[in-house]
C-alpha cells in the first residue's frame, strides 16, 4: 500500500512538473517571438482619404499590401484633414500610450505651408514629433511635402529642405515628396480632384509607391 501511494505521488509530481516545464516554454517562446510590427499614420487630408471612396487611400492600400508581405501588421491611421503640425504635435503623446505603435509616420506641414506659418516653427514641431517618437521606442518615416513656387520661391525651397533637415538631425527615415509621380507628373490635372489639391484615387498607388521602399527596410 505505501508503494502504491509513493508511485501515484511519484506520477503526480512529474506530471505537475511536465506540466510547469511546457508553460515555461511556452511563455518563454511567446517572450522570444518578434512583436508584430504597428504602424500609426500621423497626417493630414493626403492621408485621410479626403474626396475619396473609404478604403482606396493610400493608407488604406498599405494595409492590403502588409496583409500579403508582413502578415499581423497593424495600421493605424490617426490622419485628420486640414491638420498641421501643431495639431499633430499636440495628439501624439496620447497616440503613442495609446497604440505603442514600432513605426511613426508622419505626414505633416502641407496646411502649415497653405497658411504661410512660420517654418521656423513647423520644422520645430516636426522635430518635436520625431524625437517624442523615437523615444518611446519606435521608428520614424517622414513624409516630405513640397508646395508651387506661386509661394515665393524662397519659401518653397526652404519648406521642401526642412524635412530632410529634421530627418538628418534625428536620424529618421525620409520619403522626400509624397506627391513624386503625381504632382509633377505629366499631366497632374488628371490625378487630381477638382480642387486642385487633393489627389484622385488614381494617384493612391503612386503615393504608396512612394512611401514602401522606405517602409519596408524598416520592416525587416
Amino acid at each position: 500500500m505505501i508503494d502504491e501511494l509513493h508511485r501515484r505521488h511519484f506520477i503526480v509530481r512529474a506530471a505537475a512538473g511536465l506540466l510547469a516545464w511546457h508553460g515555461a516554454a511556452a511563455t518563454a517562446q511567446a517572450l522570444a517571438a518578434p512583436r508584430a510590427p504597428v504602424i500609426l499614420v500621423l497626417g493630414d487630408s493626403l492621408s485621410a482619404e479626403y474626396g475619396l471612396a473609404r478604403g482606396t487611400g493610400w493608407v488604406a492600400l498599405l494595409e492590403k499590401q502588409l496583409a500579403e508581405e508582413k502578415p499581423g501588421a497593424r495600421v493605424f491611421n490617426a490622419s485628420v484633414s486640414g491638420e498641421t503640425t501643431s495639431g499633430g504635435r499636440s495628439r501624439l503623446a496620447a497616440l503613442l500610450a495609446q497604440h505603442r505603435p514600432s513605426l511613426v509616420l508622419i505626414e505633416l506641414g502641407a496646411n502649415d505651408a497653405l497658411r504661410g506659418l512660420p517654418l521656423k516653427n513647423t520644422e520645430e514641431n516636426l522635430d518635436w514629433m520625431t524625437q517624442t517618437a523615437q523615444q518611446a521606442g519606435a521608428q520614424v518615416l517622414l513624409l516630405g511635402m513640397q508646395i508651387p513656387p506661386n509661394y515665393g520661391a524662397d519659401y518653397a525651397k526652404r519648406f521642401a529642405h526642412l524635412f530632410a533637415a529634421v530627418a538628418q538631425t534625428r536620424k529618421a527615415a525620409l520619403v522626400p515628396f509624397l506627391l513624386a509621380g503625381v504632382a509633377d507628373a505629366a499631366d497632374p490635372a488628371r490625378l487630381f480632384q477638382p480642387d486642385r489639391m487633393h489627389p484622385r484615387a488614381e494617384a493612391q498607388p503612386q503615393m504608396l509607391a512612394n512611401v514602401w521602399p522606405q517602409l519596408r527596410k524598416l520592416l525587416r
